[in-house]
């Protein structure tokens, strides 16, 4: 019904994507009113509903907070709930660069290719399949379309809080920024600061370099120096220290300031924090790392260190923890995501995918009571969004899923934080597809451009029939 449609808006689809990908939009709090998550994140918003515009959609600019494309008539409003801004990336790591759009091999490489600039551009050319569709036909049209994209999902979520204190609430929608057939369950999300006091002690950890990385990624850089008194033999800790990694294959640099201080850097792979299991965390090797070397010399004054491993497990690797929850939506899993010294005290922010039956508050209390010698306090606190697989929206785009792709899938659980959890009767739906490796806070992110061209197709239908038959 769209295929031929969307075929030949293939090459400005492409060019829309990689448009998009050229804007650096990470989200950054400003104090200036007319963009409050940067300059960046306020182009890339601008460009979007420029774009829209050129398309024949209503648009609007919320207070430069998001941002809709809008179609159709009538009181019901069926939403599509997508982001503007992304993670950081460190050039770099990259093989491409990751904001000037590479083509490759059939694939769009840049940051945000997958997450979420690809699917909202492919979300907003299926709007545009549709409403053309039902203009050349003559169909009548009593439900509205309205595609929101926010600037701050990334983070706080700010964006689409703004969202829904001023504007309409959709009745029915989607979110395209997880994974096909479709989603109906999403685990919580709780992120936690752990502190503890620094006390002077025989080895001293300082200057850490790991407090910028985003809390929902899995850390692939972290550095820190130790310092000695003249109490312990620098090459007594060294040699410790190279076997300690050489035992483990760690890649954990180690380098000899002078006769009294230490730098380890340790390398790992970076991953979205709903998939450690994807990643290699640089933060945790370093404390498997200091927790040995610790024991070894008798230094106690590091309490967060070793709680962390006497509870979590020294072996861990990201789901595999001492504290086991796991239901149908999967297993508690647990990122280190930001160390760094302040005001005086170490500091550990760690991300946590709770199963959508344990409830968050003990999960919480849990924490508190392992790390009970430390301070801990909480970042930021998600709830679970749970569907059930026999509700009508679920099987709907399931069948949608399965009807373009002649496959014969049910619907699956994450650990992902999606905007379908902001509004009712809403649920993520793509663009990842069955069995393809999740490049969502990757290094060379990308998105396949057949794929792509696939999903613009899928959303129309899916589109289409939420407007005319439901």
């Amino acid at each position: 019904m769209f295929k031929n449609y969307i075929i030949s808006q293939k090459q400005n689809i492409i060019n829309s994507v990689c448009d998009l990908i050229t804007y650096p939009s990470i989200s950054e709090e400003t104090n200036n009113p007319d963009m409050p998550f940067g300059k960046a994140c306020n182009d890339a918003l601008k460009y979007f509903l420029n774009l829209a515009n050129s398309l024949g959609f209503k648009t609007k600019n919320v207070d430069g907070f998001c941002g809709f494309a809008e179609f159709g008539e009538g009181k019901e409003l069926i939403g599509i709930i997508g982001h503007l801004d992304v993670v950081p990336a460190i050039e770099e790591d990259w093989n491409y660069s990751p904001f000037i759009p590479t083509i490759e091999n059939n694939l769009i490489f840049g940051r945000g290719a997958i997450d979420d600039k690809g699917p909202v551009i492919s979300s907003l050319y299926a709007m545009k399949a549709v409403m053309d569709y039902c203009i050349n036909n003559n169909i009548k049209i009593n439900k509205r379309v309205r595609l929101i994209v926010g600037l701050n999902e990334e983070t706080d979520w700010k964006c689409i809080n703004y969202y829904k204190e001023h504007e309409e609430i959709p009745t029915i929608g989607f979110s395209p920024d997880a994974d096909f057939p479709c989603i109906y369950a999403e685990k919580a999300v709780l992120s936690l600061l752990i502190s503890q006091e620094l006390i002077p002690s025989a080895i001293t950890i300082e200057d850490i370099n790991c407090e910028n990385n985003a809390i929902n990624v899995v850390p692939k850089f972290c550095s820190l120096v130790l310092n000695l008194d003249n109490s312990i033999s620098i090459e007594n800790v060294l040699n410790f220290l190279k076997d300690s990694i050489s035992s483990k294959s760690y890649e954990i640099d180690i380098y000899k300031i002078d006769n009294s201080k230490i730098k380890l850097t340790s390398y790992g792979v970076a991953a979205h924090s709903a998939h450690p299991d994807l990643g290699i965390n640089a933060i945790n090797r370093l404390l498997i790392i200091l927790n040995e070397l610790f024991e070894e010399f008798k230094i106690n004054s590091y309490s967060l260190i070793n709680a962390f491993h006497k509870y979590i497990g020294d072996n861990y690797s990201g789901n595999n923890m001492k504290i086991n929850f796991k239901d149908e939506s999967g297993a508690l899993t647990l990122t280190p995501s930001q160390l760094y010294i302040k005001n005086n005290s170490l500091n550990l922010a760690i991300n946590l995918r709770i199963p959508v039956s344990i409830n968050i508050n003990r999960i919480e209390n849990i924490f508190k009571t392992t790390f009970a010698r430390n301070t801990v306090s909480t970042l930021k606190s998600n709830p679970a969004i749970y569907i059930s697989k026999d509700n009508q929206l679920v099987k709907k785009l399931c069948n949608i899923f399965n009807e373009e792709t002649n496959l014969n899938l049910t619907p699956i659980a994450i650990g992902g934080a999606t905007f379908a959890r902001a509004f009712p009767n809403c649920i993520s739906f793509g663009m990842n597809f069955p069995n393809d490796k999740d490049m969502c806070h990757q290094v060379d992110e990308f998105v396949d451009i057949d794929k792509l061209i696939l999903a613009t197709n899928i959303y129309s239908k899916a589109i289409f029939e939420l407007l005319v038959n439901s």
